[in-house]
């Protein structure tokens, strides 16, 4: 067995009275698709968010290659190679490719104090990273940000975090706001990233998105781990069926079913 890159054992979160976290135990292995699932309020925005250092544990331990870790931090979790690229990429569209893939690692060129933006340098780096991603219509650096697709800045984001040497990379439901070509583009590249031995935890609540590039799913309700399992153990419907409360559906269901057999086959009528 290989030690995995990030462990989560038994974290919690609070926030005051509040318990946001309930005993989260995950693992994430170099070269493996983690995909957390879970409808809106499952917890998941927070759970990045303490594996990002954003958010500190109540309790419990994370761990990196089996050694405990807390970051204080973003930037801790950042040298420590977790890297979180944001649903529109966290880009800047007024900025060119090549400023936006250096921004706050900008190379130079000169001496001293007449050092300046090395712009050739960047662009040929940022076009050849995002290129080597297979998204080939990016090929001018000084292009503006605000006239990329949203695939082409999820990709350009992920391009640049593996580039900077991510050895985590936390997806936060990217392919949520695309169509459908656009979200094939950015499931390409997750699975660009995965054979570079990079570990990915995709966050998502699109179960077909999921299932195309997951190896193991974890599946959040309510801030607690309803279910964990590998890809193959479970059907679509399942994993659908788990995401949205199983059970509520099903009484869902039985009341629709009552309904109809008192009011001669009729469904319930929507209320105007």
């Amino acid at each position: 067995m290989t030690t995995p890159v990030l462990e989560l054992r038994n974290v919690n979160k609070s926030f005051g009275p509040i318990d946001v976290l309930h005993d989260i135990s995950l693992t994430v292995n170099a070269g493996e698709v983690l995909c957390l699932l879970g409808d809106n309020g499952a917890g998941k925005s927070t759970l990045i968010k303490t594996l990002a250092g954003v958010h500190r544990p109540t309790s419990g331990q994370m761990l990196m290659d089996g050694q405990p870790v807390l970051f204080e931090r973003p930037k801790d979790a950042t040298d420590r190679g977790i890297a979180t690229v944001h649903q529109f990429g966290g880009t800047f569209p007024l900025m060119t490719i090549g400023r936006s893939f250096f921004v706050g690692m900008e190379p130079t060129k000169g001496w001293g104090p007449f050092k300046v933006f090395d712009r050739k340098t960047a662009n040929e780096v940022a076009v050849k990273a995002v290129q080597s991603f297979g998204i080939t219509r990016i090929d001018d650096g000084d292009r503006l940000i605000g006239g990329l697709s949203g695939g082409e800045r999820q990709s350009l984001a992920i391009a640049r975090a593996v580039h900077f040497g991510a050895r985590v990379l936390i997806l936060d439901e990217p392919t949520a706001a695309l169509g459908v070509k656009q979200a094939s583009h950015v499931l390409r590249i997750v699975l660009e990233a995965k054979r570079r031995g990079i570990a990915v935890i995709f966050i998502t609540h699109q179960v077909t998105h999921a299932m195309a590039v997951g190896d193991h799913f974890a599946v959040l309700i309510r801030g607690a781990l309803a279910a964990s399992f590998k890809k193959g153990e479970r059907s679509r419907e399942e994993i659908t069926d788990l995401m949205a409360g199983g059970e509520a559906l099903a009484d869902l269901g039985a009341e629709i079913e009552t309904y109809m057999e008192t009011h001669d086959g009729h469904p319930p009528q929507p209320v105007h």
